[in-house]
Order: C-alpha cells, then sequence, then structure tokens
C-alpha cells in the first residue's frame, strides 16, 4: 500500500530541507572555521577577549531583537499575512531603538565590565560599531522564518555561504593590513549586512504597511516564553563568559573563547542540519505522537553516531589540533578544549529535548528547565572562575551532565519516550568510540618521534575514523542501512531531475 501522497510530499519536502540545511550548515561552518584559523594566527588572546567581551553585552540585547516571533511564525498551524506585517515592523522597530540605546549605553557596560582602564576605550568604540548589526538583523528575521517553516533552506543556504565568504575576505585582508581588533568588528558587520541583502533578493514577500493588535498579542503570547527562554540561555551560555571577563580578564577570556569556540562550531557542524529541519518537522507532528517519538529516538542515534567521535576525538587531539591550526600562542586554550569536548556529546543530543518542547507548543516548559540550569550555571561558575578558565570549563561539564536526567524527565512525560530505549541509542556509538580513542593513543605514541605534528595529526585522524567506521558497520550494519534508506532516496530523486 502506497503512503499518502500529503506524507509522501511532507517527507520528501524534509529530506530535500536536511540536504539544504547540510550545505548552509556545513558551508558555513566549515568556511568560518578557516577563517577563524587564520584570524586566530594573526591576533592574538587579547583581541579575541575584547571582542568577545562586546558580543556578552550584544548577545544579551540581541534576545529582545525578535521577542520570539520567528519561533512562533514556524510552530503556528494557521498562519495570516498580518501575523507576518506585524512581526516584520515590530522587529525593525525594536531593532533601531536597541542600536541607540546601546551605542548609548556602550561605556557605562565598558566601566563595568573591565577592572583595567587602559581597555575601556577601545571596548566602548567596539559596542558601539557592532550595536548598528541590530538594525540590519531586524530587516530579515521574518524573512528567514517564512523559509524555515516552509522548510525551504535553500535561500538560507546561499544566503549564509555568501555571506560568510565576504566577511571572511574582509576580516583576514584586514588583519594582514594591521587593523586589529577591527578585522573581527567589520567581519561581523559585513557578514551581516550581506545576509540581509541576499535574502530580500531571495524572498518574494515584502511587508506591507499594516501593523495589528490582534495579531501581536497572538505571536506575542507563544513569544514572551521563547524570549524568557532565551534570557535564560543566555545567563546559560553566557555567564562563563562574563565572569572570566570580568574577573581575569581579556586575555584569559580570548583563551576561553577560543576553544568555546571550536565547541560552538563543530556542534553546529554536526547538530545544526538535523535540528534547523527537526522543529518544523516536528512542529507539523504535534497531533502524531507515534511519529514524533519514532523521529526523537532517530534523530538522536543520527545525531551521536557523528558527535560522540567527533568530541572525543577532539579532546584525544586537542594539543595536536591547536599547534596546527592556530599556533603556539593559544597552548593554554588546550586543556580548556579537552573538557568542553565532554559538554559537546551532551549539547548535541540535548539540541532535540528543546526543539521537542518547543515543537509541541510548551515554551513554558522549556523557560523553567532553562532556569534551573542557569541558576546552576551562576552559581558553579561563580565559585569556579577563582580557580581559572579550566575550573570554569569543568564546573560546565559537571553540571550538564547532573541535570540532563531533569530535562529528560520533561520530554518523557510530554512525548512518551521509553528511557531504556533512549539511552540504547548511544551503545553502538560509545563502543566505536572506544576503540577509536585507543587506536588514536597507541598510534600517536608510537609516531609521536618519528614524524612531524602535521603528518601525526593526519594519521591519527584518518586510523581513528577509519577504524570507527569499520566498527560501527561490524556491530550495527542495520543502522548504516537505515542511513542508507534515508539518503538514498533524496539521491534517486535528484539523479531523476537531472536527466530529465
Amino acid at each position: 500500500m502506497e503512503p499518502p501522497k500529503e506524507s509522501s510530499n511532507f517527507r520528501q519536502k524534509a529530506l530535500k530541507g536536511v540536504f539544504w540545511s547540510a550545505i548552509q550548515n556545513w558551508g558555513r561552518q566549515a568556511i568560518a572555521f578557516i577563517v577563524f584559523a587564520l584570524l586566530a594566527r594573526l591576533l592574538g588572546p587579547e583581541t579575541f577577549g575584547l571582542v568577545a567581551s562586546a558580543s556578552i553585552f550584544l548577545a544579551f540585547v540581541t534576545i529582545f531583537l525578535d521577542q520570539g516571533f520567528s519561533v512562533a511564525i514556524i510552530q503556528r498551524k494557521e498562519l495570516e499575512p498580518e501575523h507576518l506585517d506585524t512581526a516584520f515592523w515590530t522587529n525593525f522597530g525594536i531593532g533601531l531603538v536597541m542600536t541607540v540605546l546601546s551605542i548609548a549605553a556602550a561605556g557605562l557596560f565598558a566601566d563595568f565590565f573591565l577592572s583595567k582602564p587602559e581597555f575601556k576605550p577601545q571596548l566602548t568604540s567596539i559596542i558601539r560599531w557592532l550595536s548598528l548589526s541590530f538594525v540590519i538583523i531586524s530587516l530579515s528575521s521574518t524573512q528567514e522564518a517564512i523559509f524555515q517553516r516552509n522548510l525551504d533552506f535553500k535561500p538560507l543556504a546561499i544566503r549564509e555561504l555568501i555571506a560568510v565568504c565576504f566577511g571572511g575576505v574582509v576580516g583576514v585582508t584586514m588583519a594582514f593590513m594591521g587593523f586589529g581588533v577591527w578585522s573581527l568588528v567589520s567581519q561581523q558587520l559585513v557578514n551581516s549586512l550581506v545576509k540581509v541583502l541576499v535574502l530580500w533578493s531571495a524572498s518574494n514577500w515584502r511587508p506591507r504597511l499594516k501593523f495589528s493588535q490582534k495579531h501581536f498579542r497572538e505571536l506575542f503570547s507563544f513569544g514572551i516564553n521563547v524570549v524568557g527562554t532565551q534570557i535564560l540561555n543566555f545567563v546559560n551560555r553566557r555567564s562563563d563568559d562574563l565572569l572570566i571577563g570580568y574577573f581575569l580578564g581579556p586575555v584569559a577570556l580570548g583563551y576561553y573563547s577560543v576553544a568555546y569556540r571550536l565547541l560552538l562550531i563543530i556542534t553546529q557542524l554536526l547538530t545544526g542540519v538535523i535540528n534547523q529541519v527537526a522543529m518544523p518537522a516536528f512542529s507539523r507532528l504535534q497531533q502524531e505522537p507515534e511519529k514524533l517519538r519514532s523521529g526523537f529516538y532517530k534523530v538522536t542515534q543520527l545525531t551521536s553516531l557523528i558527535s560522540f567521535p567527533a568530541f572525543l576525538g577532539m579532546a584525544a587531539l586537542a594539543p595536536e589540533l591547536v599547534r596546527v591550526l592556530f599556533g603556539q600562542q593559544w597552548l593554554p586554550s588546550i586543556p580548556v578544549m579537552q573538557i568542553l569536548a565532554f559538554i559537546g556529546i551532551v549539547h548535541s543530543v540535548a539540541y532535540f529535548h528543546s526543539t521537542v518542547i518547543t515543537a509541541m507548543g510548551k515554551p513554558a516548559w522549556k523557560l523553567r528547565l532553562n532556569f534551573m540550569h542557569s541558576i546552576a550555571n551562576v552559581i558553579g561558575f561563580a565559585i569556579a572562575v577563582h580557580w581559572g578558565i579550566v575550573a570554569v570549563a569543568a564546573v560546565y561539564v559537571i553540571r550538564s551532565y547532573l541535570l540532563t536526567p531533569v530535562d529528560l524527565w520533561f520530554i518523557r512525560k510530554l512525548i512518551g519516550i521509553k528511557l531504556t530505549v533512549y539511552l540504547r541509542q548511544y551503545i553502538i556509538p560509545l563502543t566505536g568510540v572506544l576503540g577509536m580513542t585507543g587506536v588514536i593513543f597507541v598510534f600517536r605514541e608510537l609516531l609521536r618521534n618519528l614524524v612531524n605534528i602535521q603528518t601525526l595529526l593526519a594519521v591519527c585522524i584518518f586510523l581513528g575514523g577509519l577504524t570507527y567506521i569499520v566498527l560501527i558497520i561490524s556491530l550495527a550494519p542495520h543502522i548504516v542501512q537505515q542511513i542508507l534508506d534515508i539518503i538514498r532516496p533524496s539521491i534517486s530523486k535528484k539523479l531523476g531531475q537531472s536527466k530529465r
């Protein structure tokens, strides 16, 4: 019996979304990583620390730009034109206000954040220039939400690739010319501006001069919980940066931010593709709990198969990675990177906890969870910061592992997952990773004094990866077959279209 046409179309649309989301995330992150490595070699920890300090303030203000309207647009079952017009003009108005307020408040934040007065004028100028990104971002958030709602990720992928290339060229060129911290500032502003220009050229939707209080209330009632969650996410993710910058200074923050940046890049490479498609896909399955539960198991399994070897491989090879990619000046980042790799494992699969809760229309639940995580983080970081950046990273990891069972309790209550089935998803990846890391350690010790560090790194990555793949195919051929079954229809469709 053939599947219903509507179900088949949705599956094809989701697969196409995964394809273009992969191009968007992997392409953008690959280019961004190359640019990041080049800039890390050209610029020092103090430069990265100053921009990281400014980004703390800017990231907090960014939370209030969208008011959660983009997520509300994606999640809503019924969407009217007035929802889009209202969201656009609300975002644009708030973007203008936030730009003005941020420029005015830049000096106050610099005075509060930095204990060393010699850095304050520079930090103030950085914040003021980067504040222009608020009004730029507000111009395209509604169009982006429309594309995501429709699972149309091709324009978003093209936008990201063009923007990261333009921003990267500007940043690296200015760094070579000796502009220092302004290389990073210009890179971010150019990136934001190009994103808007490309997305407007790709979108057929244009805002009308209309604003509806009724539709504002409908979006706001959902979005306010999203904003609350994002505030707590900020505390969750940025309180470590805030405390390190305040107590230890921009140089220590530079070392920490580079290690954390690598964690984020790998996380986005491994989970961004699936998570970006999972949100609208899960939202459409709200009334079909069995399919939603099955999809949740599958994305968890697929993500763990990729993320576990990547993060534990990063921990095992961190000394070689830092020396080869960033240079000797970043050696203090190595222990931080090794510790944060273990939180990458949790983050990569926990992404889907929040996705399920939001897709099921329960942002208040997500708010409670994030509040709990945020309180634990702030207390832990405040205690650990006095022992340095390695202690802060360790507290981050310990907190995540202790509180993850609480997240799973909420997911179990919401969609009825079985914990034994959920935990079984990780047995095969963990087994493969143990074999992979064993091979890496053995060959690293054997070759350490025989080849240069670049060759050593390449050989260890190749042999470790090969070991992992062989183990997965040997231990779980059914999982490999499931992945092929997902990929094969999309490839066949592409080939059929090209023949025609």
